[in-house]
């Protein structure tokens, strides 16, 4: 695990959860937390958060559904040991657990680390998704490791999570706004796909979507209400604070 003296200890949910994070590379921020709104677990379900980090999704999400299970699935060590430590200093660790593992190791791997198939009702992540040909990647490995997606990441992901769900289980993600199209192909295996336009200010283009998709469904596309972060001041919105700080849910269904 890194010393201290290259970590941060942050405040989540305006002060709800306190998460350890590396001082340089990769630190969550407000996709996390959104990632985790959206995902509509219950008490007494299994959730796998796959490219966990230090664990900030599943942990928001263990945090405000009681007796949820969460695993959180992540392929560096050091991360995963954030994560672990996490979930122990907010008294989560009795219902989360850490899986440290690529999300392309095999299915026998994932069945080694608990996690065979058709074993959850929920999958949320996150995918690194910055196109090296048309972003510049950033210098430092971990940050790029995070961030920077394959040709074939997107498709490899949504192939693990359903292979983790069961049958009518959801997928809850989030990605690039101008790779919808990108999203909408590879969950063409699921149904009942619903859309989540995030825009930063009032009258500014999305920067991000979140989608859910239940594998299974026969259902339409959903392309839902869009949920603006800003003001036109650029003071967080209300819907945005309540999500953001005081742990609201982020209603992508009407179940």
């Amino acid at each position: 695990m890194a010393a201290d003296a290259e970590t941060t200890e942050d405040a989540v949910l305006g002060g709800r959860l306190t998460l350890r994070q590396p001082k340089r590379g990769h630190r969550f921020g407000h996709d996390a937390i959104l990632l985790a709104a959206a995902t509509d677990a219950r008490p007494g379900e299994t959730a796998v958060d796959l490219g966990a980090g230090v664990g900030t999704a599943g942990l928001v999400l263990a945090h405000r559904v009681p007796q949820l299970a969460v695993t959180l699935v992540e392929v560096d060590p050091m991360l995963a040991a954030l994560a672990r430590e996490n979930a122990a200093r907010n008294a989560l660790g009795d219902r989360v657990q850490v899986a440290v593992l690529d999300v392309n190791a095999g299915g026998e791997d994932f069945a080694r680390a608990g996690l065979p198939g058709a074993c959850a009702e929920h999958v949320l992540m996150n995918p690194p998704f910055n196109d090296p040909l048309r972003q510049n990647a950033s210098p430092d490995a971990g940050r790029r490791h995070a961030h920077t997606a394959s040709g074939d990441t997107l498709v490899q992901w949504i192939g693990r999570a359903e292979s983790l769900l069961v049958q009518s289980g959801t997928l809850t993600m989030i990605w690039r706004a101008d790779g919808l199209a990108e999203v909408l192909t590879a969950v063409a295996g699921f149904g009942g796909t619903a859309v989540l336009p995030i825009h930063p200010k009032p009258a500014t283009a999305a920067i991000r979507v979140i989608i859910r998709a239940v594998k299974g469904s026969a259902a339409p596309l959903v392309l839902l209400p869009a949920l603006t972060l800003n003001d036109a001041d650029g003071k967080p919105s209300v819907e945005a604070e309540a999500i953001l700080r005081n742990g609201a849910c982020l209603r992508l269904s009407e179940a």
